[in-house]
């Protein structure tokens, strides 16, 4: 959960939220995997779980074929990037190309998955979110009814 905006250092190190960090903690892979995004110009970020659990996804008989297709293209594009000792990852220069991330990054929190934006960009695409919300009426459903809901 939470938006956090980090500096970017001349090596593209940036450190990744503490919050993030632990709960990725309990994991097999000491960092996070991330990849450009289909739909934005940002990155999706997840945890070495995740990641398996679309690997292990790909490999079953009923799993339709654009579901299958869409796994592989997100692994293919999938990069592992470990923690160093003082929890910053290095972004490679082809993801950070993609999300326009030169001097500072907003992680994203989504739940068990996040997204890295260059902050600016992020800002233009909540105040699209939150003027497309109010132009269709959506109003907010209680939290208890969002909690409630389960997700496949």
């Amino acid at each position: 959960m939470s938006t956090y905006v980090n500096k970017v250092d001349r090596k593209g190190r940036v450190s990744v939220p503490a919050t993030f960090r632990t709960a990725l903690a309990d994991q097999s892979f000491d960092g996070i995997v991330a990849f450009p995004s289909l739909d934005y110009n940002a990155l999706e970020a997840t945890g070495i779980d995740t990641m398996e659990a679309i690997s292990a996804g790909l490999n079953a008989l009923e799993q339709p074929a654009e579901q299958q297709g869409l796994a592989t293209l997100i692994l293919a594009r999938s990069l592992r990037l470990p923690f160093d000792p003082e929890g910053r990852i290095v972004l490679p220069e082809k993801l950070a190309a993609h999300a326009h991330i030169a001097e500072s990054a907003a992680f994203v929190g989504l739940g068990s998955t996040f997204q890295i934006w260059e902050p600016d960009r992020f800002a233009a695409h909540e105040a699209a979110l939150l003027e497309r919300t109010r132009r269709e009426g959506m109003r907010m459903p209680s939290l208890g009814s969002l909690a409630s809901r389960r997700h496949p």
